[in-house]
């Protein structure tokens, strides 16, 4: 019998109210920019919720064009290319 793993959502919110557009990558989605859009809110904070496994994951925002690290998660990675990706443990 195959046992299957529930999935957690888990939001990520990024501050930027000038910001037009806002995008959430990691290895959850292959680095994918079109599959996790974020929102933005009256406020300026913009969120995108995705289900995810339990496990270990590195991510990134795609801000107008830019790598953002996420600015409320002090725990990082250095990736292949010299820099840091946010990293997130999904219990």
């Amino acid at each position: 019998m195959v046992r299957k793993v529930a999935t957690k959502p888990t939001q990520f919110k990024i501050y930027a109210p000038k910001a037009k557009k806002v995008n959430l990558a990691g290895d959850f989605n292959s680095w994918n920019l079109k599959g996790a859009a974020a929102k933005k809110d009256s406020k300026g904070n913009w969120s995108a919720k995705i289900s995810l496994k339990p496990g270990r994951y590195e991510y990134k925002f795609f801000v107008d064009g830019n790598w953002i690290n996420d600015p409320n998660n002090n725990a990082v990675a250095v990736n292949s290319f010299g820099t840091q990706n946010s990293v997130i443990e999904v219990k």
